[in-house]
């Protein structure tokens, strides 16, 4: 007698004497040996990697491998060794590691593997059943493992991105965790890209920074700091935060110095002495350069302008401390209150704060409603020069 087997093509089953694709598929599935299966997560890490903003390491484990640079780096992982990655934080093979902050750890989540592994396994199994010359397959048979076969491809982009999502950062206390969360169905992001856009959305990596967060962080209890220490020490240091290269540092000190946050200069002995205030500095990270306090470089930029003064060729009698009178008790009007509305000139900003200073010195409260229109500021900037400025000077913005 001859023998059938029960088909399905699509959502159709019937039953003839050809070769049962899915019994086929299974089979194949069961003989996929392990080398196999290593070649192809290794293959389908490198093409989800596009590669640029981060170094990307794949499944290196010797620490001597893995340069001890200023560059940021991210190192995929085989597997979720802590002791591996703590190790390849301290050393650069015999020698102690001194970039430690410059490190990031991608590996997979184990949860996920069997499903990845089965995922695998029906993709080179169709493969091999596309190969096959000696199946006999009908031509809807054949048409069918093609369908399969690019399904499971896709199917794989997915699988790769759902294993590989846990992460380790370097933080003062050692290693902190992170993951990249599930997959956004239809985005096709690199893997290293998603990594690199979590790591800057978590403030761990930093497109920019305001130079008000550069003044309250390292001028606030110190009149200067040296810029080749402040920049190291974001490399160095577990748990800071990294600039993605020097040129957001720079950018940032440049910017302060530009509007009178801070000064730039260098040590003379073990003096800061200004030489950039309100222009634009020229920027070394090395050497004796320093970053100052806005009140020095004012204080030295102000003894500079004074004219030496000659001694009075004859003694002069003290002059006489004028007798002040307020305005109320020489019958003067006075304002118990000042409203003002005003557009400020282009330009013009600097010369009004004289007139807020004079005001406050006057009165207790003083409000200010800003608005600033026909033109654009991106959020971006908003965020970061706007409101973060308000922030660190410890004004609360009202919501309009």
């Amino acid at each position: 007698g001859k023998l059938f087997y029960l088909q399905n093509i699509g959502e159709k089953y019937f039953f003839n004497n050809q070769p049962n694709l899915n019994r086929i598929l299974l089979t194949n599935m069961e003989n996929v040996k392990e080398n196999e299966l290593i070649e192809m997560e290794l293959e389908l890490l490198r093409n989800s990697i596009k590669g640029g903003r981060l170094k990307i390491f794949i499944w290196e484990e010797n620490a001597g491998n893995i340069p001890d640079s200023e560059e940021l780096k991210l190192l995929i992982l085989k597997k979720g060794d802590k002791g591996l990655m703590e190790s390849i934080l301290k050393t650069k093979g015999q020698t102690p590691r001194v970039y430690r902050n410059t490190i990031f750890f991608l590996y997979p989540l184990e949860s996920e593997r069997t499903m990845f592994i089965t995922a695998m396994k029906r993709k080179i199994a169709y493969e091999y059943i596309e190969q096959d010359k000696g199946l006999n397959l009908s031509d809807d048979q054949k048409k069918e493992v093609k369908k399969e076969l690019k399904k499971a491809e896709e199917g794989l982009k997915e699988s790769i991105r759902r294993l590989y999502r846990a992460m380790a950062i370097p933080d003062k206390e050692g290693l902190k965790d992170g993951d990249l969360g599930i997959p956004t169905y239809g985005e096709e992001k690199r893997l290293d890209q998603e990594v690199y856009e979590k790591l800057r959305s978590d403030g761990q990596i930093l497109e920019k920074i305001a130079p008000l967060v550069l003044k309250e962080k390292y001028l606030s209890e110190k009149e200067y700091v040296l810029t080749e220490q402040l920049y190291q020490s974001s490399l160095k240091t577990p748990g800071e935060r990294r600039p993605i290269n020097k040129a957001v540092l720079e950018e940032g000190i440049t910017e302060g110095v530009r509007t009178w946050l801070f000064g730039l200069g260098e040590l003379e002995g073990d003096k800061p002495a200004c030489r950039y205030f309100k222009e634009k500095p020229s920027i070394a990270f090395s050497g004796n350069e320093v970053m100052i306090g806005a009140a020095l470089c004012q204080e030295q930029r102000k003894k500079e302008e004074e004219p030496v003064s000659e001694p009075p060729l004859y003694p002069q009698s003290e002059p006489k401390a004028p007798f002040k009178v307020s305005e109320q008790e020489i019958g003067r009007p006075v304002k118990k209150r000042v409203e003002l509305r005003f557009q400020v000139p282009k330009g013009k900003v600097a010369n009004i704060m004289g007139v807020m200073n004079l005001l406050q010195s006057k009165f207790e409260t003083l409000e200010i409603k800003l608005m600033a229109k026909d033109g654009e500021i991106s959020e971006q900037d908003y965020e970061d020069k706007i409101e973060e400025a308000f922030r660190q000077s410890g004004i609360e913005l009202d919501k309009i």
